[in-house]
C-alpha cells in the first residue's frame, strides 16, 4: 500500500498505459480520477478499479480546469498528477506530415502539460507537496525515422520535466518522467504504420529484452516514482524500455 491515502489524476487512463497505471495506483491504496477524451473508456476503467471517471480534452484549458475541479470537489486535495495522454502521427517523411497532424501532436503531447501545470501547481504549492509524472518516450531519447514530430514532442516532454523539477523543487513538488518503448496499446499500430508479424519482429529486434512494454510495467515504475519511497528523486526520465536506449 505504497500510495495509501494518496489521490491521483491520471490523463489518458481510459486504455493502455494509463489504465495500467490507474489499476496499480488503486491496488497500492490511492484514490484515482480516470480522465480520458473517450467517455466510454474512462467509465469502463473507473468502474473496474473503483475510481472516478472524467471526460477531458487535455489540450483544452477549460476541460483541464473542470477535471481538476472534479478531483478537488471529490477529495479536497490532489497529491499526484500523471500526464499520460498522448498521440502520434502515422509514420511518414517529416515534410509530408500534415499541419493538422503536427498541431494535434503538439496540442496533446506538450500543451496538455502546460495546461495541467497551470491548473494544479498552485494547489501543490499551497500544500508544499505534489508529485507530477510525465509520460515521455524512448522516441525522445533515440528517435525512430518517419516519426519526426512525435519524437520531437517527446523530447520536449523530457526537457519540460527537468525544467519543472528545478523550478518546483523548493515548493516540495517532484517532477519525473517515464520513457516507455512501444507497447501493446491503441497507439502501437499508429507507430508501426501497419500491424504485421514482419513489422512487429522489426520493432522487437531493437529491444534487447525482446518484448514490448506492458501497462503493468508502466504501472510499477509510475507507482515507485510517485510514492514517498522516491522522495529524493526529481527531474529523472526513467527508461522502461527493455534496454532499447542502451
Amino acid at each position: 500500500m505504497r500510495l495509501a491515502g494518496k489521490t491521483a489524476i491520471i490523463t489518458g487512463a481510459g486504455s493502455g498505459f494509463g489504465a495500467g497505471i490507474a489499476a496499480k495506483f488503486v491496488d497500492e491504496g490511492a484514490k484515482v480520477l480516470v480522465a480520458d477524451i473517450n467517455a466510454e473508456g474512462a467509465a469502463s476503467v473507473a468502474k473496474e478499479i473503483g475510481g472516478l471517471a472524467q471526460v477531458c480534452d487535455v489540450g483544452d484549458g477549460a476541460s483541464v480546469n473542470a477535471m481538476v475541479a472534479t478531483a478537488l470537489e471529490a477529495w479536497g486535495h490532489v497529491d499526484i498528477l500523471v500526464n499520460n495522454a498522448g498521440i502520434t502521427h502515422l509514420p511518414a517523411p517529416m515534410e509530408e506530415v500534415s499541419e493538422d497532424d503536427f498541431d494535434r501532436v503538439l496540442r496533446v503531447n506538450t500543451k496538455s502539460i502546460y495546461l495541467t501545470a497551470r491548473a494544479l501547481v498552485p494547489h501543490f504549492k499551497d500544500r508544499k507537496y505534489g508529485a507530477i509524472l510525465n509520460i515521455a518516450s524512448t522516441a525522445g531519447v533515440s528517435p525512430r525515422p518517419r516519426l519526426n514530430w512525435y519524437n520531437a514532442s517527446k523530447g520536449w516532454v523530457i526537457t519540460a520535466t527537468r525544467a519543472m523539477a528545478v523550478e518546483l523543487a523548493p515548493s516540495g513538488i517532484r517532477v519525473n518522467a517515464l520513457n516507455p518503448v512501444a507497447g501493446e496499446t491503441p497507439l502501437l499500430k499508429s507507430f508501426m504504420g501497419e500491424d504485421t508479424p514482419e513489422i512487429r519482429a522489426k520493432f522487437l529486434s531493437t529491444i534487447p529484452l525482446g518484448r514490448f512494454s506492458t501497462p503493468e510495467d508502466m504501472g510499477n515504475a509510475a507507482c515507485f516514482l510517485c510514492s514517498d519511497e522516491a522522495s529524493m528523486i526529481t527531474g529523472v526520465a526513467m527508461e522502461v524500455d527493455g534496454g532499447r536506449c542502451i
